[in-house]
C-alpha cells in the first residue's frame, strides 16, 4: 500500500513515516519544508532502513502535486501539512487561510480525480474552542479563537462535505492533543524555529542552557497545584495512531472525527517535576501572570478512538520526558546542528 503524506518531513510527519515503513507500507512525502528540514527524513531512512520517495513543492502550486499523482499509484493520503503557530496565525490571518485551505482543496480536487479514496487529516483539539466539559468527546459542538483553529475547523467542514458527496471517500479527522516527545533513538524529533511555542521543547532548551529559565504562565488556576492542566501525548504513539486510522479507512466509508490523546490531564508544575526527576536536570523556573486564553484544564475522552480504531496510548509522562530529553541533548541545534 503506497501512502502519500503531505508535511512528511515536520514532526509528526516524520515519525508517521517512520512507522508506516516499519509497518511495511511504501511512503511519498511532500513537504515545501518551511517547517521542516530534508534531515528528518534522512535519518528516517537510516532508522527504518527503506526509502522514502520525496518530492519538495508547496501543495499550492496544483501542477507540481499533480505530477506527483501522476507519476505514482497512491492508496492513501495523510495530510499534515499547513501553518501551524497560534500567535502567528493572528497577525498574519490571510497567509494561514491561503496556505491551509488552498493546499487542502487541490489535494482533494486531485484524489478525487486519480481516484483516491482514502485520506487521514492533521486536526486539532483547537477545535473544541473553550468547552466547560471534560473530558472533551467528539459529540461536542467545535468553536475556535485563532485564524489556526478556524482553518482546522474549515477543513474540517469541506471533508465532511467532501465525503458526504462522494459516498466512496473515507476521511478520519485526527484531533491531536500535545504531542511531545521524540522517537527513543534521538535521532528524529521536535525542532522548533526560534523561541518554541510550545512547553516541552521551552524545558528541554532551558534545561541545556540555551535559554535561561522557563516562566510559567500563572498559578491560580482551579486546579490541585494551580497551573494549567493539558493532555500530552507521545509522538510514537501517535504516529502508530495515524497507521491505525489508515486502516480504519480502508475498510470503512464516511467521515469521523476522533480524539488523539490520552486521557489524563498533567499540570505545568508536574511536568517540569517530572521531567527534572526521570533525567536528573535542574529547569529554573518562575510564575509569571496568566496568558490570555489560557484554560483550566484540557483532556480528551479516548473511548471512540478505542472502539473504531483498536488505539489507545501506551507511553506514559516518564517517557515523553526521557526521550524529550534524548533528542534535546544528541541534536542540540536540531537537525541543523
Amino acid at each position: 500500500m503506497v501512502v502519500l503524506l503531505t508535511g512528511g518531513a515536520g514532526y509528526i510527519g516524520s515519525h508517521t513515516c517512520l512507522e508506516l515503513l516499519k509497518q511495511g507500507y511504501d511512503v511519498i512525502s511532500v513537504d515545501n519544508y518551511c517547517n521542516a528540514s530534508p534531515e528528518a527524513l534522512r535519518r528516517v531512512r537510516e532508522l527504518s532502513g527503506r526509502d522514502v520517495k520525496e518530492y519538495r513543492l508547496d501543495l499550492r502550486d496544483k501542477q507540481a502535486l499533480r505530477r506527483v499523482f501522476e507519476e505514482n499509484k497512491i492508496d492513501a493520503c495523510v495530510h499534515f501539512a499547513g501553518l501551524k503557530a497560534v500567535g502567528e496565525s493572528v497577525s498574519k490571518p490571510l497567509d494561514y487561510y491561503d496556505n491551509n485551505l488552498i493546499s487542502t482543496i487541490n489535494l482533494l480536487e486531485l484524489m478525487a480525480q486519480f481516484d483516491v479514496r482514502n485520506l487521514v487529516f492533521s486536526s486539532s483539539a483547537t477545535v473544541y474552542g473553550r468547552a466547560d466539559t471534560m473530558p472533551l468527546d467528539e459529540s461536542l459542538k467545535t468553536w475556535c479563537y485563532s485564524p489556526y483553529g478556524w482553518t482546522k475547523f474549515m477543513i474540517e467542514q469541506i471533508l465532511r462535505d467532501a465525503a458526504f458527496a462522494n459516498q466512496a471517500l473515507s476521511v478520519v479527522l485526527l484531533r491531536y492533543f500535545n504531542p511531545v516527545g521524540a522517537h527513543p533513538s534521538g535521532r528524529i524529533g521536535e525542532d522548533p524555529l526560534g523561541i518554541p511555542n510550545n512547553l516541552i521543547p521551552f524545558v528541554t532548551k532551558v534545561a541545556i542552557g540555551e535559554l535561561p529559565k522557563l516562566v510559567i504562565y500563572g498559578n491560580d488556576y482551579n486546579t490541585p497545584d494551580g497551573t494549567c492542566r493539558r493532555d500530552y501525548i507521545h509522538v510514537c504513539d501517535l504516529a502508530k495512531g495515524h497507521v491505525d486510522a489508515i486502516r480504519y479507512c480502508d475498510s470503512h466509508t464516511g467521515c469521523e472525527a476522533i480524539n488523539l490523546g490520552t486521557g489524563v490531564p498533567y499540570s505545568v508544575l508536574e511536568i517540569v517535576n517530572s521531567f527534572m526527576r526521570v533525567n536528573q536536570v535542574d529547569v529554573p523556573y518562575s510564575i509569571g501572570p496568566r496568558r490570555p486564553g489560557d484554560v483550566d484544564e484540557c483532556w480528551a475522552s479516548t473511548e471512540k478512538a478505542r472502539r473504531l480504531l483498536g488505539w489507545k496510548a501506551e507511553k506514559g509522562l516518564d517517557d515523553m520526558m526521557r526521550d524529550a530529553w534524548r533528542w534535546q541533548q544528541l541534536n542540540p541545534k536540531g537537525y541543523h546542528g
